[in-house]
């Protein structure tokens, strides 16, 4: 007989429980990793990479992967990554230099930051990187002025409802500003190159594809009929991955991006593209932490660990919520749980269920490779994460 009731702080600790064996049961390398002498440090799975980066070429075998650096930009990740062919999406000098000094090629980089600082067009351009993203008329101008001759890429705007890191508000135009933007670079002697658009990190509404792709290939007929060739359409990156939910798979996404395509633009751009960054490196990654205090505070359970927003889980503050586990049996409590600092602000997440654990014990948080290191400062004197990549 079925239970009346689901309790709900079972199925949440069964789920981060079922996760974490199973991430372990695949990566066998990683287990004699996991009770570090040094907290907080990031296990990167490499191989995992590798086949994740793998089964995006595969269901997407149109498109040419440009790795956005931003969501993880450790030098092994990158190395992996252009040892399979990947290309890299930057947005700064910093990025670029770590790309430059693995010997990638410039011709493997692109560059979908749509407000660029000028310092950073210009050693891009000195340094071989002539494909741009604009969504404003001083971009153009500022292009044209320090990298005559590049190849621009216009970003449209698209709804990012069903993504737990919206993207819309800040970057994108229009499809009549977007063609008016090109046609101003057109005539400061820049390349028309194509379109992209992003749907929002961690995309689990297909609706969001369809409405982009929806879009370009409007975009793109009226650009046609205005005399404008262009090449390219980057749909961007937006690949989601499982945190305390099952997300979309690559393969369901790619298949309804083909079918997509073949409906609005059955002639395809001479190039496709994708940037994958959470996609690739966001469940790859297992962050270990121990616990440092824990207090009763009114009705609240708290328990602190030895990292923080500040110091690694930034993305906590925008509405991610990382599936945790402890080594520990007994009965469960919901807990919150804050940060290593002395901010109020430090609070990585509400409404934990764990069986309480003791002060030292590790506590896994899992789907921690991406934007953790790369957001992570030194604040209030506690360390980034240490990372280890096998």
């Amino acid at each position: 007989m079925l239970k009346e009731t689901i309790d709900p702080l079972l199925l949440q600790y069964e789920f981060a429980r079922r996760y974490f064996n199973e991430f372990l049961s695949q990566r066998d390398h990683l287990k004699a990793y996991l009770k570090p002498s040094k907290t907080p440090t990031l296990i990167m799975d490499l191989e995992g990479i590798k086949r994740r980066y793998l089964e995006i070429r595969y269901h997407f075998p149109q498109f040419k992967v440009y790795y956005a650096v931003k969501a993880n930009d450790h030098p092994e990740v990158i190395k992996v990554l252009a040892e399979l062919g990947s290309g890299f999406e930057i947005a700064s000098s910093g990025e670029l230099s770590k790309i430059l000094d693995l010997g990638i090629k410039p011709e493997k980089v692109i560059s979908s930051n749509p407000i660029k600082p000028t310092d950073f067009i210009d050693y891009a351009y000195r340094n071989g990187v002539n494909r741009f993203v604009v969504d404003s008329f001083t971009e153009v101008d500022k292009i044209a002025k320090l990298a005559p001759r590049s190849r621009v890429y216009v970003r449209l705007v698209v709804p990012n409802e069903g993504s737990d890191w919206p993207l819309s508000k800040k970057f994108g135009v229009d499809v009549d500003n977007a063609l008016d933007i090109l046609l101003y670079a057109q005539d400061k002697g820049l390349v028309p190159y194509g379109i992209t658009f992003h749907v929002g990190s961690q995309c689990n509404n297909f609706r969001n594809w369809l409405i982009g792709i929806k879009r370009a290939s409007d975009f793109w007929q009226r650009a046609k009929a205005k005399g404008l060739r262009l090449q390219m359409l980057n749909i961007g990156g937006g690949l989601p991955v499982k945190y305390t939910y099952e997300s979309l798979r690559i393969e369901d996404i790619a298949y309804y991006v083909r079918g997509l395509l073949q409906k609005f633009m059955p002639t395809l751009p001479h190039e496709l593209q994708i940037e994958p960054g959470r996609g690739v490196v966001g469940d790859q990654g297992l962050l270990i932490c121990r616990v440092i205090g824990k207090a009763k505070r009114g009705e609240e359970n708290w328990l602190y660990i030895d990292t923080g927003v500040f110091n690694g889980l930034a993305e906590a503050l925008g509405g991610i919520r990382y599936p945790f586990y402890v080594e520990r049996e007994g009965e469960l409590r919901e807990w919150t749980i804050g940060g290593v600092s002395c901010d109020s602000m430090d609070v990585v997440a509400r409404r934990v269920a764990l069986p309480e654990p003791e002060v030292g014990d590790y506590l896994y948080i899992l789907s921690a490779g991406a934007y953790t290191t790369v957001y992570a400062a030194e604040f209030n004197g506690f360390p980034k994460p240490e990372v280890v990549c096998l």
